[in-house]
């Protein structure tokens, strides 16, 4: 017979089952770390690194390496890949896509061993007798968009020196000599700011040192023409086909006058030679990346050949050209680093990016590149989104320049909220501000251009770097005009709550409105992002396949629930098209009816209702009373 037994009857034994006691969680204690990596030196480096690239494989996009490294004695050495570069403000170093990494002396193998911190060193050991030691190495470019930037393709390549080689540890880059040689597909031509010695497919670049080398890139590709703009500037042009490097005189005039422009503003030239690197591709990865006597430009097929609805792409050629004065010459002081591991430190990319920004926009207007206005209704889109951005509450500006460090560029669902670079932008509204306060001050007898001419027009001819820090600017401000611009620029980076500063450009003569029409500046932008932007009525913009690609925080799109990455199929009982959409816009003004949306999650269709009657609204600026202001003089050509 079994007997059954309550629960509150079998409670008392339970309790009585005898448990061990627990006296103490356990509590480990951390492995000490002992950094074996030599901290970098400004003294020379005893031998010349040869570098030598095959760079024939455009089939499956992979350089083939064998480096030569000089040694001076046996025993521990390191090896650093680079991590942190110039121009790209965070740690990108593509260490990911190295491979074959192998390492000998004399023909006998090294073993290398990965730092347990910083996996961008390798630590070996030199043997005695050893005078140099022989790496080989493979960098395998992205071969699809979502692997990363693609870097080859059977017409074109992007050569970035960091990406596939190994430099001694211990020492500035700028005292480590390097000699490289780079074979190219044949019948190919391939373009740098280092001249090389051409022997067919087989270029022997001029000897440099690494830094110097590696802010040196080359772009490679089986169509070629090359644009001269001054005795020192040249468009180096490549593209997918031929027929994209088609230009018309009148073009090429206008960015001749970008260089002419540019040396009137600055007052000095930066460099020896500058070319820009300039791809026009679908295939090759885009890109814009400054360097000291070159950049890399890199756009989607029509910049010549689709002129007139190119223009949002036209802003990259003189942003990155400013870059040789700022950025490159003039740089933040706590931004320079000696060698490619020191983390650098972002605190001032308001002025290295927005003031670019500010003057890259300047540019392409006095150069033609861009019609004036054209780029007034480009000031329109940047004032709108700082102007609607509610992130402006709680983050300030100057927490903005870590952005690149913290999101490593990677794409955000809630950027109007959140922020990204922000620097760029509200920099350039920034610096407005500053010219219609100098010309204030000084009863429009001084401007921006002045700050210019003092801050980035010394040393002509120098291509190092000059440092500088906050005060420095504020001391250059106070040379033109007094007044306390210390309190201003450091009011308007760290202050929140406050609105998007465009003051400036009312101060200049220009005011921000909003009208039902877009303007050909914005239609542009849209077809060239294949876009619809719906940002300044709905609070959203849908991309490729409906699908919603922002939301701005707390706009109508936002309240109605709705969120990034969802497609919508219907508009108020219709198939959705953009059209549509604009079309139930404008009856909502007249009606109190939501806009209602269905919307695809998944296998999951939702229906959104979206209670707005503003009808379509596009940012444009309008001029505040007539003759000429601030702007007017400001874009004009010099």
């Amino acid at each position: 017979m079994i007997r059954l037994l309550s629960v509150t009857a079998m409670l008392p034994a339970m309790l009585c089952v005898a448990t061990p006691a627990l006296a103490e969680n356990s509590k480990p204690q951390p492995v000490p770390h002992v950094d074996r990596i030599p901290a970098a030196q400004d003294i020379p480096y005893p031998g010349t690194i040869t570098l030598n690239i095959d760079a024939t494989d455009t089939r499956q996009g992979i350089f083939r390496v064998k480096e030569v490294m000089p040694v001076a004695k046996p025993g521990p050495m390191v090896l650093l890949f680079p991590k942190w570069l110039p121009g790209n403000h965070w740690a990108s170093g593509q260490i990911e896509k190295l491979g074959g990494l192998k390492i000998s002396a004399g023909g006998k193998p090294i073993a290398w061993t990965r730092d347990p911190v910083d996996v961008f060193a390798f630590h070996i050991t030199v043997p005695e007798g050893a005078s140099a030691i022989d790496i080989d190495l493979q960098f395998l470019s992205a071969t699809a968009t979502n692997q990363g930037r693609v870097a080859m393709t059977q017409n074109l390549l992007s050569l970035q020196w960091n990406s596939m080689s190994l430099y001694p540890a211990g020492y500035f880059t700028r005292q480590i000599p390097v000699q490289a040689v780079v074979t190219y597909p044949e019948g190919w031509t391939a373009a740098s700011a280092l001249t090389a010695t051409v022997n067919g497919p087989v270029y022997t670049y001029e000897k440099t040192n690494y830094e110097v080398l590696v802010d040196s890139p080359v772009v490679a590709g089986r169509y070629y023409k090359a644009f001269a703009l001054s005795p020192r500037v040249t468009i180096d042009a490549f593209a997918d086909t031929p027929a994209q490097l088609v230009a018309k005189d009148a073009q090429i005039d206008a960015h001749k006058r970008l260089v002419e422009q540019a040396v009137k503003l600055f007052g000095a030239q930066h460099y020896d030679s500058y070319h820009f690197l300039f791809t026009i591709s679908d295939e090759l990865g885009g890109i814009g990346l400054e360097h000291h006597r070159s950049s890399e430009d890199g756009v989607k097929p029509g910049y010549f050949t689709e002129w007139e609805t190119s223009m949002p792409s036209r802003n990259l050629l003189p942003h990155e050209y400013v870059h040789s004065w700022d950025g490159k010459f003039r740089r933040g002081a706590d931004l320079w680093t000696p060698d490619f591991r020191t983390p650098m430190r972002d605190s001032l990319l308001w002025v290295y990016e927005g003031q670019t920004q500010f003057w890259g926009y300047v540019l392409q207007a006095r150069s033609g590149i861009v019609s004036k206005a054209d780029t007034l209704d480009a000031y329109a889109m940047i004032m709108a989104n700082l102007d609607t951005s509610k992130a402006r509450q709680w983050r300030p500006l100057v927490d903005t320049t870590n952005d690149p460090i913290i999101a490593a560029r990677k794409p955000k669902a809630w950027t109007s909220w959140q922020r990204s670079e922000d620097y760029y932008n509200e920099g350039l509204l920034i610096w407005m501000e500053v010219d219609s306060i100098l010309r204030k001050q000084t009863k429009g007898k001084k401007s921006m251009d002045d700050f210019a001419r003092a801050f980035f027009g010394i040393n002509d001819g120098d291509w190092g770097q000059v440092t500088y820090t906050l005060d420095d600017v504020v001391t250059t401000l106070n040379g033109i005009t007094p007044y306390d611009w210390q309190a201003f620029l450091t009011t308007r980076i760290t202050e929140t709550g406050a609105p998007a500063p465009i003051s400036g450009f009312a101060a200049n003569g220009y005011t921000l409105v909003y009208t039902e029409t877009p303007t050909a500046y914005f239609k542009a932008n849209e077809k060239g992002r294949t876009i619809t932007d719906l940002s300044y009525s709905l609070g959203m913009v849908i991309g490729k396949g409906a699908e919603i690609s922002a939301i701005t925080w707390d706009g109508p799109a936002y309240q109605a629930g709705l969120t990034v990455g969802r497609t919508i199929t219907a508009v108020n009982g219709f198939a959705y098209t953009a059209e549509k959409l604009k079309e139930a816009i404008t009856a909502a003004k007249a009606t109190s009816a939501p806009i209602e949306l269905l919307v695809k999650n998944g296998e999951r269709i939702e229906r959104f209702a979206i209670d707005y009657h503003g009808g379509l609204r596009y940012p444009r600026l309008e001029k505040i009373g007539t003759g000429e202001g601030g702007l007017d003089r400001l874009l004009a050509a010099k």
